[in-house]
């Protein structure tokens, strides 16, 4: 007999006690602690960031007066106050410009011009499950994220999306180490048990992973 799924858990309680809108920023608080793919400096997107726990959880980490920025973008407004340095606009991925986020982050038109991008590209976007193809779904929106990662993310730069497991599901990730220096795959405590969720994450963009000694 299946476990009965349990709404309320630590992590929910855990969230609401320390004032995040949602149990999954502790999913990306743990991928941080074990890959380090955020730093204090960086100008980040969070692309499906409602209901914003993420965006929460950069405006702590994130330090403006060194640069650090962050912005995300969904379908749904964000409701919860954020910090200056952190902005959430309302779109769809499909449609907006790669412009319109990197000068929400900061970037001045002369600077996008030159090349500058973002230095981290976040996901924690789910298609809308009806539990039959949500696993297609769901490589759909990662491969997008993928398809954007040029107009995006800087030369070196990381990445965390999430998936949810299924057929498609190694054929992402194998298009994923073939972008990044070095790719896998985690599936953060916070995550239910239930949960076919599991992230992708890869750093150094574009950078040729190193091949082994003979």
């Amino acid at each position: 007999m299946p476990k009965p799924r349990t709404l309320h858990d630590e992590y929910f309680k855990r969230a609401k006690a320390e004032g995040y809108v949602a149990r999954s920023v502790y999913k990306l608080e743990e991928i941080q602690e074990k890959r380090r793919l955020l730093r204090a400096t960086d100008r980040v997107v969070d692309l499906g960031c409602a209901p914003g726990s993420w965006l929460q959880l950069l405006g702590k980490n994130l330090d403006p007066r060194r640069g650090g920025a962050a912005v995300g973008i969904d379908l749904t407004p964000i409701t919860t106050p954020l910090p200056e340095h952190v902005t959430a606009l309302v779109g769809d991925i499909y449609k907006t410009d790669a412009a319109v986020l990197l000068k929400a982050a900061g970037f001045t038109d002369p600077e996008i011009a030159r090349g500058a991008r973002f230095d981290v590209v976040l996901s924690d976007m789910a298609p809308s499950t009806s539990g039959h193809g949500d696993d297609f779904l769901s490589a759909r929106l990662c491969d997008r994220i993928l398809d954007l990662c040029p107009t995006l993310l800087r030369p070196g730069g990381n990445l965390i999306m999430k998936i949810l497991e299924g057929e498609p599901t190694p054929d992402v990730i194998r298009r994923a180490k073939g972008m990044f220096a070095e790719a896998g795959t985690t599936k953060p405590k916070a995550s239910r048990d239930i949960s076919k969720e599991m992230f992708i994450w890869g750093r150094g963009y574009g950078v040729t992973p190193a091949r082994p000694r003979a």
